[in-house]
């Protein structure tokens, strides 16, 4: 093997790593902030999210991480809407429920997508990907099914989080460019 290709791995393997690490810190910063700070501005959260993802964004940029492509404005318009209801959403059901339903929330957006592009768009998904999304979902309930906690308004808040975020996901990638 190459040190390149070992190099390549290991930035991939980092980058999982952090995304992972990042996604947690902010759940745990978001509970906290809501159960025990009694914060209960979804909509701020939200914004300091989408704030904190474009200087992100705009750093990675400018040292050239990646290269920008154009998007026509309706496109961005679009995306921005629904990203922005998608995470608001998402964390009112942080808010109304506990960290363990927030979390199958969360990986339940997942078999859903895929659920909504099998009938709407016929897209077909090879069995491993089914298998490794079964390997995914069964390790995750198995860990936070001791943390779970229902209520009528936060399981209504979870379904419209899955729905939003699903049409999210779907209308993102199909107006991406080529």
């Amino acid at each position: 093997m190459s040190s390149d290709g070992g190099g390549s791995q290991m930035g991939v393997a980092g980058a999982l790593g952090l995304s992972v690490t990042s996604s947690v810190a902010i759940v745990i910063c978001n509970k906290y902030l809501m159960s025990t700070l009694k914060f209960y501005f979804a909509t701020t959260l939200t914004s300091w999210h989408l704030l904190v993802t474009f200087c992100t964004l705009h750093i990675a940029q400018r040292l050239r991480f990646f290269e920008p492509k154009p998007i026509d404005a309706q496109t961005v318009i679009s995306f921005g809407f629904l990203n922005g209801i998608s995470i608001g959403l998402l964390n009112l059901c942080l808010g109304f429920n506990s960290v363990g339903f927030y979390q199958m929330t969360k990986l339940a957006i997942i078999p859903f997508t895929m659920l909504l592009e099998t009938i709407f768009l016929s897209k077909k998904f090879s069995q491993s990907i089914k298998a490794s999304l079964m390997v995914l979902l069964l390790g995750v309930g198995i860990a936070s099914v001791t943390d779970l906690q229902l209520n009528l308004l936060g399981s209504i808040i979870a379904v419209l989080t899955i729905a939003a975020t699903c049409v999210c996901q779907i209308v993102s990638f199909c107006s991406a460019p080529p």
